[in-house]
Formats: structure tokens, sequence, C-alpha cells
């Protein structure tokens, strides 16, 4: 996803910046990561313990990658496929995610 795409799905949060990360990208409001673009093209959402039964009702998906051993499970979720057709949709869960970040920084 361009770079432009990506401000303009976050516009009702607020400016976001964008940093190159693993082959995909960090995307930061208010000096903390809030999402990913994943070198997939997949755009993922900052959840913890208090959002992700939103995210869960919602439908999303959790990413996962294969650790050494097991799979390694983070704290990113899928963004529902409406948000990203109404960006009021959009912006709540945005906020959600710029919440969880805020959360994990304490």
């Amino acid at each position: 996803m361009e770079n432009d795409a990506i401000r303009d799905l976050f516009a009702g949060l607020g400016p976001v910046s964008i940093r190159k990360m693993f082959g995909g990208k960090g995307i930061y409001f208010g000096g903390v990561i809030i999402a990913l673009e994943l070198s997939t093209g997949s755009l993922l959402l900052k959840a913890d313990e208090k959002s992700i039964p939103e995210f869960e009702a919602a439908g999303c998906e959790q990413w996962t990658y294969e650790g050494k051993s097991k799979p390694v499970k983070m704290p990113y979720w899928s963004v529902p496929d409406e948000a990203f057709d109404d960006p009021e949709i959009m912006t709540e869960w945005a906020t959600r995610a710029y919440e969880a970040a805020l959360r994990s920084v304490k």
C-alpha cells in the first residue's frame, strides 16, 4: 500500500508517520506504533487484553508467525473489512489501536 493511502486511512485519527521495518512498514501516531503493514500488504492494528475481545467480535485475525519451535502470536490484528470503506469506522479502529499502544508503554 502506498504511504499516501495509509495516511488517508488514518486521517480521522490524525497525522501518522510511516517507517520501513522488517520488509514492511510501521505506522506511528503520537510517538507510538499503532499499526503494521506486512511485506504481504496486510494491514494490522495494535491490540491488547482490553481491545482483543472487540477484534475477535469483529472477526479479525491475530498475526501469528512460525517461530523456531512453535507459532508466535503478535499483538497485531487484521482490520475489519468495513473499516477500509468507511472513514468513521476506520477512525474507531485506529483509536482502539492507539489506546492499546499507549497502554503497552506504561
